[in-house]
């Protein structure tokens, strides 16, 4: 796959969204109906592509220096008739095109994860479910979670779904995500959670879907979804286990013989019975402990097959899900996600889209880079942060006439792989104040 056909891909998804842009217009009757200087495609293409300067510099860079380019006014006249909607569609048609281009895996592996975004706002404009005031900052701040699915092996975002923060719901983000999701023929998908996503509801909706889950869960010694079943003597193992579900106290419900049965409370959401039905729900999983030191185990729940996937290989599936918080990290630090360019959620979610766009796009480019292996001490990367300017550059209209070897300069921009470095990680959350795009540096 040439970088020619990712910008086709992408440019393909621009004008299939803006030929239907009437479906994604607050005010279908009269919304980027005329012809203007920043029209549908233009207007899509540029947010894709801005950076963290202001808007006007970055205008004046998306046109090419153009003393007719629009001005920061009439962009935001422009996206204020715009709705989130265009910018999804955009994602899914620009991922849906280059996983046809792929070549398909026998397994796709996608890891759940969820961050949350910090924007500045004001009442009149963001309403009540966006604001938190925790003793972060005197004034408070708005905010909003982003739930999303990424893909392990493409290092890329397959779905994303984003919440306010005081509705904010992991469980039901996960659910509506993997209901929602196209699986490709021939591949199976394997959902992969930390602790926050182990629940029989979002294994059941799993199954459902007929894919497979590996999800963390607490040890075994926890009051957790595995505190009460009959382990080996041993401290490692890998056991399958039978369940039956229900939500009813009945003792004439039955029970088939082997399988151990729990009762689902009606705080819990499990969306296949009813809270009090007499229904039951039969489901089998894994349950895999290993050691990660001297002294600590971990504990995984998944429906993988074991012939294909022992304790070994378990470990390390569960060992690549932590690339799902490296990637909000790039994306928050150097996409530039956490430099907004508005005050309203409305706009905050456009942008948010966009800079997941650009960040598919990015990767996608990265991974079709081939990397020449000399004699040397270290593997070697292509630099995340100089590929993404490449990529802003790449999407300007200034690169429709005159095109950039993308491939030949991401070869030269490289760094090495230093897998055998850790890193404490902080115990606590650390707060950071959104910045204001007037006042950030260009």
């Amino acid at each position: 796959m040439s970088h020619e056909s990712i910008k086709a891909a992408f440019s393909d998804a621009i004008n299939h969204v803006a030929a239907n842009i009437l479906l994604y217009t607050v005010d279908p009757d009269r919304d980027l109906t005329r012809n203007r200087k920043i029209g549908a495609d233009k207007l899509l293409s540029f947010m894709v592509s801005c950076g963290s300067s202001s808007t006007k510099i970055e205008l004046l860079d998306f046109f090419g220096l153009d003393a007719n380019a629009p001005s920061a006014s009439a962009f935001n006249q422009q996206r204020a008739k715009l709705k989130p909607d265009a910018l999804e569609a955009v994602f899914r048609h620009f991922n849906s095109s280059v996983l046809a281009m792929e070549k398909k895996p026998d397994y796709r592996f996608l890891a759940a994860d969820g961050s949350t975004f910090t924007f500045f706002s004001k009442p009149s404009f963001a309403p009540s479910e966006y604001f938190v005031s925790e003793g972060h900052s005197a004034k408070g701040f708005f905010s909003m979670h982003l739930n999303a699915l990424y893909d392990l092996q493409k290092h890329t975002y397959s779905d994303a779904l984003i919440q306010p923060v005081h509705q904010k719901d992991e469980f039901r983000a996960f659910c509506d995500m993997a209901d929602r999701h196209v699986t490709m023929p021939g591949t199976k998908d394997v959902f992969i959670g930390d602790r926050g996503y182990c629940s029989y509801n979002n294994m059941a909706h799993v199954i459902e879907k007929g894919q497979y889950f590996l999800f963390r869960t607490k040890d075994i010694h926890s009051k957790g979804l595995v505190g009460n079943f009959d382990f080996p003597d041993t401290d490692s193992f890998d056991i399958r286990v039978h369940v039956t579900l229900v939500r009813s106290h009945k003792k004439s419900i039955p029970i088939k013989e082997g399988f151990y049965k729990r009762f689902v409370d009606a705080a819990a959401s499990f969306d296949y019975i009813a809270y009090a039905s007499p229904d039951t729900y039969d489901l089998s999983f894994r349950i895999v402990r290993f050691p990660i030191s001297d002294s600590s185990y971990e504990c995984i729940v998944t429906n993988l097959p074991s012939d294909e996937f022992p304790p070994e290989r378990i470990k390390l599936l569960y060992y690549a899900r932590w690339a799902v918080e490296g990637s909000f990290r790039k994306l928050k630090y150097t996409i530039g996600l956490s430099n907004f360019h508005a005050y309203r959620p409305e706009y905050i979610k456009q942008e948010i889209w966009a800079k997941l766009i650009a960040y598919n796009m990015t990767e996608t480019l990265i991974n079709q880079t081939i990397i020449k292996k000399g004699n040397t001490k270290y593997e070697y990367k292509v630099n995340f942060s100089i590929a993404v300017h490449i990529c802003r550059v790449f999407l300007r209209l200034t690169t429709e006439k005159d095109s950039i070897d993308v491939m030949s300069l991401l070869c030269k921009e490289l760094i090495p792989l230093r897998n055998e470095r850790q890193y404490p990680r902080l115990k606590t959350a650390h707060f950071r104040r959104p910045r204001y795009f007037i006042y950030r540096a260009a």
